[in-house]
C-alpha cells in the first residue's frame, strides 16, 4: 500500500514535469527558425533550444542556476558525506558561494562575448578566440568526457530515489531506465527554457521539503535541536572539525584548495555558461550573483540530517550512507509525504541532468558535427540526436559497468579546471598563444589523470586539481613567452571579451 501511494504521487509529478516542459516551449515555435545556423529547421534555432533564445529573466535564471547546486548529491551525497565525514562536506557551500561572487564578474563578460559574436557555449568561444574551428571540437570531446560521469551519477541518484520511495517495488534497473527516459524526452522537446520552468517547480518542492525536514527530524527523533546538538558535540565531536571523522585526508589544506579550485571552475563549467548565455541581459546575471548564495543555506539541511542519521540508523557503510536522509524519511513519514520528498529529490536529478545533456548536445551539434557539411545546416537536429546518444551511453555504463566512472567522476571538476587558462585567460589576454594554451591543457589533464588514477588525490594534503592547474598555467606561460607571437589580423575587439553592454541588448 505504501509503495502504491508513494509511486502514484511520483508518477503524477513526473507527468506534470513533462507537461510543464511542453508548455514552456509552446508559443516559442515558428518564429526562430533559420537562426544560429539552423537553416530550415522549425521549432526555433539552436540558440532558442540551447540557451532559451537568450531571453530568460531574473527569476528563471535564478532558479535555473540555483538548480545546479541542488542535484541528487544534495539529498544523497551531502547527507552521505555528513554521515561519513562531517565537516569536510561544507566545502560545497564554500565553493558555490565563492563561485557566485566570481560569477558577478565572469558571467557578464562571457554573456557579452557570446552575444556579440553569436556563440552558444565555451567550445564556440575558444574556437572564435583562437580562430580554429577544430579547437572547439577538441574542447567539446574533452568536456564530454568530464560531463558524462555527471549524467551517470544523476541517473544513479534518481534511480536510487525512485527505488527507495517505492519501498523496493521498483527495481534499480527499471528506476535507472525511468530516469533516462523521462530526462531525455524532456530535454529533447523543451531545451533550456523547459528546464528553467521545471526548476521553478523543483525549487518550490526543495524549499518546502527541506524546510519541513529541518524542523521535523530533530523534533521527532531528539526532542529538538538542543538535545540533538548536545549529543552531536558529546558523542560525535570528530564530525564537527576538519579533517572530519576517520582518516579521510580532507584537512584544512584540502578544504581551502578544493573550495578555491571549484569556485574558479564553476564559472566556466559548461552548464553554468549555458545559464549565463540564457540571460536577457548582463544585469540579470549580476543580480543573480548577489542572491544565489542565499539559496545555499538549504544545503546545510541534508548535511545536518546526515549527521542526525548517525544516531537513528547507525552502521551504514559504503554506498548505503548515501541513503541516510531517506532512511529517516521512510522510517517515520507517511507514504504520500515520502512520495513528495522523492519527487523533490528526483527533480533535483532531472533538472541538472537535462542541462548536462543539453550542453553536450549543443557542443557537438555546434562545434563537432557542424564541421561535417551535411550537418552544418542542421545543428539543432544534430544536437538533439547527441542528447539521446549521450544519455543512452551513460545509461548503458550504469547497467554494465557501474563502477568504471567512479574515478572519472572525481576528475569532472578537476579536469574541467584545466580549461581555465584557455577560456578565461585567453579571453582577456591577447598574448596567450594557441600552442601555449594547448601545451598547458595537455600537461594539466595528464597530471589530473595521473594523480587520480594512482590514488594520489589529495596529493601532499591539497586538491590534486590545483597542483595540475598550476603546472598547466606554468607550461602555458612558458611556451607562450618562449615561442613566436601569433599573427592574427583581427582587432582586439573581435578577439577579446569586454564587460560592457551590447548595442540593442534587451
Amino acid at each position: 500500500m505504501n509503495a502504491t501511494v508513494a509511486t502514484s504521487v511520483f508518477g503524477v509529478f513526473m507527468v506534470a514535469t513533462v507537461a510543464l516542459g511542453l508548455l514552456a516551449v509552446r508559443g516559442r515555435r515558428g518564429g526562430k527558425s533559420g537562426q544560429d545556423g539552423e537553416g530550415g529547421e522549425g521549432g526555433g534555432g539552436l540558440a532558442e533550444w540551447s540557451v532559451g533564445g537568450r531571453s530568460l529573466g531574473t527569476v528563471f535564471i535564478w532558479v535555473l542556476m540555483a538548480g545546479e547546486g541542488y542535484t541528487s548529491f544534495s539529498y544523497l551525497g551531502a547527507a552521505g558525506w555528513g554521515y561519513n565525514y562531517g565537516a569536510p562536506v561544507l566545502y560545497v557551500v564554500a565553493y558555490m558561494s565563492c563561485g557566485y561572487a566570481l560569477g558577478y564578474v565572469v558571467g557578464p563578460l562571457l554573456w557579452a562575448y557570446a552575444r556579440e559574436h553569436g556563440l552558444v557555449g565555451i567550445t564556440d568561444m575558444v574556437a572564435h578566440r583562437f580562430g580554429r574551428p577544430w579547437l572547439g571540437a577538441l574542447v567539446a570531446v574533452l568536456a564530454t568526457v568530464f560531463l558524462l560521469p555527471c549524467i551517470q551519477l544523476q541517473i544513479t541518484g534518481m534511480g536510487v530515489v525512485v527505488s527507495t520511495i517505492s519501498y523496493g517495488a521498483i527495481s534499480l534497473n527499471w528506476a535507472y531506465f525511468i530516469a533516462f527516459a523521462v530526462t531525455t524526452g524532456f530535454v529533447v522537446v523543451s531545451g533550456l527554457r523547459g528546464s528553467a520552468w521545471v526548476s521553478v517547480l523543483k525549487d518550490l518542492l526543495v524549499i518546502v521539503t527541506l524546510g519541513f525536514l529541518a524542523v521535523y527530524v530533530p523534533a521527532h527523533y531528539f526532542g529538538g535541536y538542543g538535545p540533538f546538538l548536545d549529543r552531536l558535540v558529546t558523542e560525535k565531536s570528530d564530525w564537527l572539525t576538519l579533517p572530519g571523522h576517520g582518516d579521510s585526508g580532507l584537512g584544512q589544506a584540502w578544504f581551502i584548495t578544493t573550495s578555491f579550485l571549484n569556485s574558479l571552475t564553476v564559472v566556466i563549467f559548461p552548464t553554468t555558461v549555458a545559464g549565463y548565455l540564457g540571460a536577457r541581459n548582463a544585469d540579470v546575471l549580476r543580480r543573480n550573483a548577489m542572491w544565489l548564495p542565499a539559496y545555499n543555506v538549504l544545503l546545510f539541511v541534508p548535511m545536518l540530517l546526515g549527521m542526525a542519521a548517525l544516531f537513528v540508523v547507525p552502521g551504514l557503510v559504503g554506498a548505503e550512507s548515501n541513503l541516510a536522509l531517506f532512511e529517516l524519511v521512510t522510517d517515520s513519514l507517511p507514504a504520500w509525504s515520502v512520495g513528495v520528498i522523492g519527487v523533490a529529490a528526483a527533480l533535483s536529478s532531472i533538472v541538472p541532468m537535462a542541462v548536462f545533456m543539453l550542453v553536450i548536445g549543443t557542443m557537438w551539434g555546434r562545434s563537432v558535427l557542424s564541421l561535417v557539411p551535411r550537418w552544418e545546416r542542421r545543428q539543432k537536429g544534430a544536437a538533439q540526436l547527441v542528447v539521446v546518444v549521450a544519455g543512452a551511453l551513460a545509461l548503458l555504463l550504469t547497467y554494465t559497468a557501474p563502477n568504471t566512472l567512479v574515478r572519472l567522476s572525481l576528475i569532472s571538476y578537476e579536469g574541467m579546471a584545466q580549461l581555465l587558462p584557455m577560456v578565461l585567460l585567453g579571453l582577456v589576454w591577447r598574448r596567450l598563444t594557441l600552442l601555449g594554451a594547448l601545451s598547458g591543457l595537455v600537461v594539466g589533464v595528464g597530471a589530473v589523470c595521473g594523480f587520480v588514477f594512482t590514488d594520489n588525490d589529495p596529493v601532499w594534503g591539497v586538491n590534486a586539481g590545483i597542483v595540475a592547474l598550476a603546472a598547466n598555467l606554468a607550461v602555458a606561460l612558458a611556451v607562450t613567452y618562449a615561442g613566436p607571437r601569433e599573427h592574427d589580423a583581427r582587432p582586439d575587439g573581435e578577439v577579446l571579451a569586454r564587460d560592457e553592454p551590447v548595442v540593442n541588448a534587451r
